[in-house]
């Protein structure tokens, strides 16, 4: 599982077995436990959420769209 980045505490990656056929861009975000999943296109939206609660989503997509263009360099290197 290629970790793209880490910010405050929390873990940003995605998965090498993406589905098949493989999902659109997304990252995966976790920290004690809880995760995430936000898709990045057609804008950033969390697809799923398992234990953060309402601020720390909004913190989550912020950070996301401040670094979108790093996670999808990201995945288009590692799936090239």
């Amino acid at each position: 599982m290629p970790v793209v980045f880490r910010d405050a505490g929390y873990r940003f990656h995605f998965f090498s077995n993406e589905g098949d056929p493989r999902e659109p861009v997304h990252i995966h975000v976790t920290r004690d436990g809880l995760d995430a999943k936000l898709w990045l296109y057609p804008e950033v939206e969390i697809a799923y959420n398992s234990g953060f609660n309402a601020r720390i989503q909004r913190w989550l997509i912020a950070v996301v769209e401040a670094r979108k263009q790093e996670i999808e360099d990201a995945w288009n290197d590692h799936f090239a």
